[in-house]
């Protein structure tokens, strides 16, 4: 006889203290704390990230999502008045047009035009879905232009401006494939020592890449959670991830996979049948894993603390279940765990 699942919104939110919300990263970046859920057993440990090691064994094969965060917060000032406002840069049609959100986006209608100090325009095009607007702009967007007068995109939830420590703690130190507006967070708490001290004992390790967008941050608004659609992304996995990834099921080793980005990219392979293609694969995925999901690829999860009603919180429940998800996030804030992107994290085994 199977279980009914809760669909309901509601049924996958918790009740969370604003001050646990991380405004910083902690320093080093494996000094976060570390809730490891065993899902066999049911124990939980407490740990610091440093000591994650303690938790894989030779074979095992780590999933890393190497996405880059773009610079793509831009604050031009209107010709027309010489008003500040935001352009927030999703993804690139071209290198002259991109689609991007705007601010305020009731007053910036097709045709404003606005500009930087260094001389360069942009032009307000036709609206998009979820109030996107298309952006034409006089020059290539390039990644030494936006590095020069771009912030990074710091989540709403830090409620303070980037500054310049955020543009290298806000990437994984892994990160070599621009094209991202927010980071693979699970993965930011991983120093270039950890890894090699994982390598030393024998897990492996796969990188893909999947480019986060919008839709992370988009809450679920429909009261029935299978009624939502995900804004797509688009991943890249090379032969080599595919050849380890099915190296590893063919031997029986544990799959780990960093942050909620590389779970929805292994399973779109699986869903897509693309796992035994010999050459590299790319595509679009809108993949939204919830109860009752079979995974059929991933193992262990390493992922952060989510917010309430989210799409990110539903893929945890499905990995854990839905009513030992919400116990282990009430005992994260019963122990003043920090939540969200620049948060603590969680080993689900």
């Amino acid at each position: 006889m199977s279980v009914p699942v809760d669909r309901r919104r509601a049924a996958y939110s918790y009740d969370l203290d604003p001050d646990l919300i991380a405004q910083e990263p902690v320093t080093p970046r494996d000094e976060a704390r570390l809730l490891v859920y065993d899902r066999r057993t049911r124990q939980v440990i407490h740990e610091r990230f440093a000591a994650v090691d303690r938790f894989f064994r030779r074979g095992d094969l780590l999933v890393l999502n190497t996405t880059r965060v773009l610079p793509a917060r831009l604050f031009p000032r209107r010709l027309d008045s010489g008003a500040s406002v935001e352009v927030l840069l999703v993804r690139a049609r071209s290198p002259e047009t991109w689609e991007a959100l705007v601010k305020p986006g009731k007053r910036l209608r097709p045709g404003v035009r606005v500009g930087w100090e260094d001389g360069t325009t942009a032009t307000i095009a036709e609206p998009l879905a979820e109030g996107g607007r298309l952006v034409r702009f006089s020059r290539e967007v390039s990644l030494v232009w936006l590095e020069r007068v771009g912030a990074m995109p710091l989540p709403p939830y830090i409620r303070r401006a980037a500054d310049g420590r955020d543009s290298e703690r806000y990437q994984t130190v892994y990160a070599n494939e621009p094209g991202a507006i927010a980071a693979p967070t699970a993965g930011l708490h991983f120093t270039d020592g950890l890894l090699d001290r994982l390598e030393a004992m024998g897990v492996r390790r796969a990188s893909l890449v999947l480019h986060v967008g919008p839709g992370t941050f988009r809450p679920i608004r429909s009261d029935d959670i299978a009624e939502h659609v995900m804004d797509p992304e688009q991943y890249f996995v090379p032969a080599e991830a595919l050849q380890a990834i099915r190296q590893a099921r063919r031997e029986g080793d544990r799959i780990v996979a960093v942050g909620t980005t590389s779970v929805r990219t292994l399973e779109t392979l699986a869903e897509t049948a693309q796992m035994d293609a010999q050459e590299g694969v790319s595509g679009w995925t809108n993949l939204f894993i919830y109860p009752p999901y079979r995974f059929r690829v991933v193992d262990a999860l390493i992922t952060n603390f989510h917010l309430p009603e989210s799409t990110l919180l539903a893929l945890v429940s499905a990995f854990a279940g839905r009513e030992e998800t919400l116990a282990l996030y009430r005992l994260a804030v019963a122990m003043r765990y920090r939540f969200y992107s620049y948060g603590d994290a969680m080993l689900i085994l």
